[in-house]
């Protein structure tokens, strides 16, 4: 099994095999687990000082923080996943 990384802005990448979800950083709950995984110290802040957009989940109980949006980093992995199966 291979890692593909996906592209979130600013020369940083996300392993994608990782992700369990991309959620907006508005809401409540999101903003609980990412104040939770800053008490943790289990935030990666990959926005390079920028407005974070998107808040990545990964399957390690880490979070990134990133400055897409999640709709672009939802369609960057799908058109990765199109070019593996092509």
């Amino acid at each position: 099994m291979h890692t593909e990384l996906i592209h979130v802005g600013f020369d940083n990448h996300v392993a994608l095999n990782r992700v369990v979800a991309v959620a907006s950083p508005g809401s409540a709950p999101v903003k609980r687990m990412v104040q939770r995984g800053k008490e943790t110290q289990r935030v990666i802040d990959l926005t390079s000082g920028r407005r974070t957009k998107a808040v990545v989940v990964l399957d390690n109980d880490w979070v990134a923080l990133i400055a897409i949006t999640p709709e672009t980093f939802a369609s960057r992995a799908a058109s990765m996943r199109n070019e593996a199966v092509a």
